[in-house]
């Protein structure tokens, strides 16, 4: 069978279970083929706090007017290993345009990630925007708080609408090809196999020459 190498941007605003599906997708053996050995497999995510040394602290979504430069050159270091390596499959738990999302509404600055858009296309990057009906962010706050190690990052759900607004918005200016996944099930499983059906249909499972 032909090599399956797809590379799959998840996005969203909190508690749409990016990370969740990002795990899934990352084991699914109609995705990534099938494994008769866990072994490992690329999953890189733009919410890591990379750029401070402590617990959520900044990175590449929302670092701060000071740190530009280096979340810039991160980006295009990305860009790069990407090109370097594009015979992988690469699932990445939020990235650029978080970072659009972020940086506006705290910062009041848009970036221009056209020039991003425009090397991970070639790829074959495609975007998986995850959603959740308003009614049910409440429900869904209330199970993250079990787990939660930064409760109060949860303390007000309009926010979260608010970015889900926007982030539908950014994504419709994206060049790359989009999916959006209502998750208010909760069902992670069937909605990896949405996005299973979805890669499959659009031959996003293989690399064109």
């Amino acid at each position: 069978m032909p090599k399956m190498v797809p590379k799959v941007i998840l996005e969203g605003t909190r508690l749409t279970h990016k990370t969740d599906l990002a795990f899934q997708l990352n084991e699914h053996p109609r995705i990534v083929g099938p494994r008769k050995y866990r072994y490992h497999s690329p999953l890189i995510s733009g919410e890591w706090c990379a750029f401070s040394n402590f617990p959520w602290g900044h990175g590449l979504i929302n670092f701060t007017p000071e740190q530009e430069a280096l979340a810039m050159e991160t980006y295009h270091t990305w860009a790069r290993l990407f090109e370097l390596q594009r015979y992988y499959s690469w699932i990445v738990d939020r990235f650029h345009i978080s970072t659009r999302l972020y940086q506006q509404m705290a910062h009041g600055k848009d970036y221009d990630f056209t020039w991003l858009e425009q090397r991970l296309k070639p790829l074959g990057f495609r975007i998986v925007l995850c959603t959740r009906e308003e009614a049910t962010f409440e429900a869904a706050k209330a199970e993250r708080l079990k787990v939660s190690g930064n409760p109060s990052q949860y303390d007000h759900l309009s926010i979260f609408i608010k970015e889900q607004e926007n982030i539908r918005r950014l994504v419709a200016e994206s060049i790359l090809p989009v999916f959006e996944v209502d998750v208010s099930d909760d069902d992670v499983g069937r909605a990896a196999g949405d996005v299973a059906d979805w890669l499959e249909q659009t031959g996003g499972l293989y690399i064109e020459e």
